[in-house]
């Protein structure tokens, strides 16, 4: 019973992820969800989803799935993002506001600090986001085209 169930869950989930695009397209749209949502700004990775989805007629529903299915990943990715972004920028942990030293500040102070921390995170990402797209989707393009459900939709468009 909990084999049969679980199959046609498989099933389920196959069609409604695939819905009728290419194994490339599809890797590309998850390829594209799980990178974006390990963007390091929390709230930002769901409307950028969205936003691309339906720019390039992506798998919206696909997207998103991916996009909450590394929202943890996210969190614990921030501060090494911050760090890595710190570093290409040669921002020692000196430059770099600290935690400390903005419960100490004036508002714009906290405000430009946060700003600056993001802008690190926000370069790291990218930088390690474009390669790791590229290398998803090719990988789970490789891995897609061996799924019979999604082959098919390839050979039929």
């Amino acid at each position: 019973m909990i084999s049969q169930k679980w199959q046609s869950l498989k099933r389920n989930t196959v069609i409604w992820l695939s819905q009728g695009v290419s194994p490339r397209r599809l890797a590309l749209t998850l390829a594209l969800g799980f990178a974006i949502g390990c963007f390091p700004v929390v709230g930002i990775p769901t409307a950028i989803c969205a936003l691309l989805a339906l720019t390039l007629r992506l798998n919206l529903p696909a997207i998103q799935a991916a996009n909450y299915l590394v929202m943890p990943l996210q969190l614990v990715l921030v501060i090494p993002f911050v760090r890595l972004g710190g570093w290409l920028l040669s921002a020692g942990p000196s430059k770099a506001a600290g935690a400390s030293s903005l419960l100490h500040s004036s508002p714009l102070t906290v405000v430009s600090g946060l700003g600056s921390l993001a802008a690190h995170a926000i370069l790291a990402w990218v930088i390690v986001a474009v390669p790791a797209v590229a290398l998803m989707t090719l990988t789970l393009t490789f891995l897609f085209r061996r799924v019979p459900a999604l082959a098919s939709a390839q050979a039929g468009g």
